[in-house]
């Protein structure tokens, strides 16, 4: 990251010679080379670039508004949200599978590689409507399975990337370094989306063949994204889980030669109960949990449904949508790196105490949002673009505090029990979302956007009583 001397979450050294290649993957009990951590946090950072190129084309407004255009339903949409979530609930699965992999490279390609590639048989779907050998409401049950399976795959992955990058990135500079890797992205998504959205808007074939050809371009990077993966130096996840937290005296580690094989086994591969029992009695980590798991049912009872709301209710185009999205990626850029030295500097917990009273009330400025003049182009702009700046405080500093509370040995395990709870969460906040919005009494969007205000504000209570570890 830069050349200072760095502290990492684990004392990590290896040879240049075995950096040179994934596919041999390092014990975390010795020290990592500064020049082996800069090229690292360069590629990683070149991956979230490409990463979010991907995600423009297999998410967001662009996907919500294929379906728009394919006539699905509310139910649709919540299942759309939903499914990102509910899938976290097999990252333990993951996690576990990934703990008895021998490399956290190896163990990426395998998952989020294929799950990428699955998006091509959706552009095999769209050039089947266009030939007129499936129809749209097929095409709607085709693009729900790509999601689902897609998400799985990234599902299984996703707790071995945390864990990967919490032993590379120096802990005393996570803040700043997340800020700036963020800002990559949101830069990015800054330029990208809007360039997306013209393009689909205004295909000569139509929005649906325009979408097919952003989303084959957005596959391509999602796969060169992968391959920057390859210059990050490799983990070993089962020497990861031998780790005992102690600081080496000297720059490297001879190994214990002298240890009992069954003590190094029982290391690798701790009793159910024992890692059980680790969890609960961490009650840092069970607040965290109950404040990350309630935050997203209260978070996602209206977050799916604000693109809706503009595509449908107020019946904007989608290019004005994809601005508005610019608009909050923009902000968001400009405040992640503030946000990351004001992380290291005081902490995040204060961070996302005062920001989330701002997030939580922020789903009532839509209540009274019309399809004038004003609210397109003045109100709309603003709640996009508070919406960034607040919500780059919430994310960064959510995952920075996952990662110091998590202990070193089955890190994954715990990142993936997290995600589990938030995602179930998540989806079942989707999910009474999206049936509350059938019943009109209730007040429709505007009456679920209040609703979800008040829980968002309950959902920042256990942050009261959360320690962060380094912190006074």
């Amino acid at each position: 990251m830069d050349s200072v001397q760095v502290e990492t979450t684990a004392p990590l050294t290896v040879e240049i010679a075995q950096i040179a290649s994934p596919s041999t993957a390092i014990s975390p009990n010795s020290r990592i080379p500064k020049d082996s951590i800069r090229t690292s946090l360069k590629a990683s950072t070149a991956d979230s670039v490409l990463a979010s190129v991907y995600s423009l084309g297999t998410g967001g407004i662009l996907l919500s508004n294929l379906l728009v255009e394919l006539g699905a339903s509310p139910v649709v949409f919540g299942m759309l949200s939903s499914i990102p979530m509910l899938v976290n609930l097999i990252q333990p699965l993951g996690a576990y599978l990934s703990e008895r992999s021998t490399s956290r490279f190896q163990y990426s390609l395998r998952t989020h590689g294929i799950g990428r590639l699955l998006w091509l048989v959706l552009v095999i779907g769209i050039v089947g409507v266009s030939l007129g050998a499936i129809n749209t409401q097929q095409l709607v049950i085709l693009t729900l399975l790509i999601v689902l399976f897609s998400n799985l795959l990234g599902g299984l992955g996703t707790a071995s990337w945390l864990s990967w990058v919490a032993m590379i990135v120096p802990r005393r500079l996570r803040g700043r370094y997340f800020g700036i890797r963020n800002s990559a992205a949101n830069l990015t998504n800054l330029v990208c989306v809007p360039i997306a959205g013209l393009a689909v808007s205004h295909w000569y074939g139509g929005t649906l063949q325009g979408y097919g050809v952003v989303l084959l371009v957005s596959i391509v990077f999602g796969i060169v994204g992968l391959g920057c993966q390859y210059f990050q130096v490799d983990m070993n996840p089962q020497s990861q889980n031998t780790y005992d937290g102690k600081l080496p005296q000297t720059s490297e580690i001879q190994p214990e030669v002298a240890k009992d094989e069954s003590e190094v086994l029982q290391a690798i591969h701790p009793p159910q109960d024992q890692l059980t029992n680790s969890i609960w009695k961490n009650s840092n980590f069970l607040i965290f949990l109950l404040y990350f798991s309630f935050w997203n049912l209260a978070v996602n009872l209206s977050s799916p449904f604000f693109n809706l709301y503009m595509l449908d209710t107020l019946d904007l185009d989608v290019s004005y949508v994809t601005i508005y999205n610019s608009l909050q990626a923009g902000a968001t850029l400009l405040m992640l790196i503030l946000w990351g030295k004001l992380a290291d500097k005081i902490g995040n917990r204060p961070i996302l105490i005062c920001v989330g009273v701002l997030v939580a009330v922020t789903p009532l400025l839509w209540v009274g949002i019309g399809a004038n003049r004003l609210d397109i182009w003045l109100w709309l702009p603003l709640l996009h673009i508070l919406a960034g700046g607040t919500w780059a405080a919430i994310d960064l500093c959510s995952n920075n505090i996952q990662l110091a509370i998590a202990p070193i040995k089955n890190q994954s395990i715990y990142f993936a029990i997290a995600a589990a709870v938030a995602g179930a969460s998540g989806a079942l906040g989707t999910t009474i979302g999206s049936f509350l919005l059938q019943f009109a009494q209730f007040g429709g969007l505007l009456g679920l956007f209040a609703l979800s205000s008040l829980f968002r504000l309950v959902a920042l209570v256990p942050l009261m009583f959360l320690q962060e570890p380094g912190r006074g």
